[in-house]
């Protein structure tokens, strides 16, 4: 049995469309990410999940019970955004209590769970700092351990970790990934960074114009795309049209085709000759652009050592997997 399920969900804005008849099913304990481009509309439909943007129809069940007409105060969701919204006037400790505060917990209740929150989110020696005497990432810390000391049956992040440097995010991603499975908490998490999604979600609902276009875990999305959005989002993929895939191939091609970029071989000999035409470094890939038989391609090569690069101009040849060829629609 679901424990969230979202159901013929719409909401509109001054006469404009947001989404309509948002449908999907989330299981206890889940972590699902909501991946997509900016307007797409996944932050709305986890502000319409939170209580804190009305729906113009549907329901949104949690634990069986249609949460719709409850206030955000009454739905046991905690929420944390992309902006960490401290009190500057109060320290983290403070902080992270306020919610249990405006739940009435007993002191000793509280500080003992502010204590186990801290803990999770690694900041117990900050717990008398201020804000402004934070970095980003753990004042992004404190806003998760605000949510969690509150015990929520939902946690819903909405682009946590956008405003922070890379290095930084990388850390603080696996920090929350380790902590939703230390709690079993259902999650629900937002973002367009495709490699947050790939990383660290056990689904991920990929959405486009108000429409959950492909659900799936991170594998089928990235070697099953459904449409040619689908395949251009996640991923690098190749997308050549039916005339482009013809050529290449060398045998009738009747409808659009992706092709993943490390599914392509360089070689000395192989079945396509072609030219590279520019290249780059991306750590460890390198990532060269060819041509072969008129047909632009990307082509991903893990970068072993500095021998193996191939200058712009030279002629090689292509392998392609023939199982990596996905028809698009």
């Amino acid at each position: 049995m679901s424990y969230v399920s979202v159901q013929h969900l719409q909401k509109n804005y001054a006469g404009t469309t947001v989404f309509s008849d948002i449908n999907c099913e989330i299981r206890k304990g889940e972590f699902v990410t909501l991946l997509g481009p900016s307007g797409c509309g996944k932050s709305t439909l986890l502000r319409c999940i939170a209580g804190l943007t009305p729906v113009d129809g549907g329901k949104i069940l949690l634990d069986g019970v249609d949460i719709v007409p409850l206030t955000p105060q009454k739905r046991g969701i905690g929420m944390v955004f992309q902006s960490y919204a401290l009190f500057p006037n109060m320290t983290v400790e403070q902080n992270v209590a306020f919610g249990l505060r405006m739940q009435k917990v007993n002191t000793d209740d509280s500080h003992k769970r502010v204590t186990e929150a801290l803990k999770l989110v690694e900041l117990n020696d900050f717990a008398s700092r201020y804000p402004h005497q934070l970095s980003g990432g753990q004042c992004q810390r404190v806003a998760l351990a605000r949510s969690l000391v509150t015990r929520p049956r939902l946690l819903l992040l909405d682009e946590p970790l956008s405003a922070l440097d890379a290095r930084i995010r990388k850390h603080l991603r696996e920090q929350i990934r380790q902590i939703q499975r230390e709690l079993g908490l259902t999650t629900i998490f937002v973002t367009h960074d495709q490699e947050e999604a790939l990383t660290m979600s056990d689904r991920i609902f990929l959405m486009n114009q108000g429409k959950i276009v492909q659900s799936g875990d991170a594998e089928t999305l990235y070697t099953a795309p459904v449409d040619i959005f689908a395949a251009g989002f996640i991923g690098n993929y190749n997308l050549l049209d039916a005339e482009s895939a013809t050529k290449l191939l060398q045998r009738p091609i009747n409808h659009r085709v992706a092709i993943r970029p490390e599914a392509i071989e360089l070689s000395l000999n192989g079945e396509l000759d072609a030219q590279i035409r520019s290249h780059s470094l991306l750590g460890n890939v390198i990532r060269y652009r060819v041509e072969a038989r008129g047909v632009e391609l990307v082509v991903d090569v893990l970068n072993r050592s500095a021998a193996d690069l191939h200058p712009d101009g030279r002629r090689l040849a292509l392998s392609i997997d023939p199982t990596a060829l996905c028809e698009v629609a």
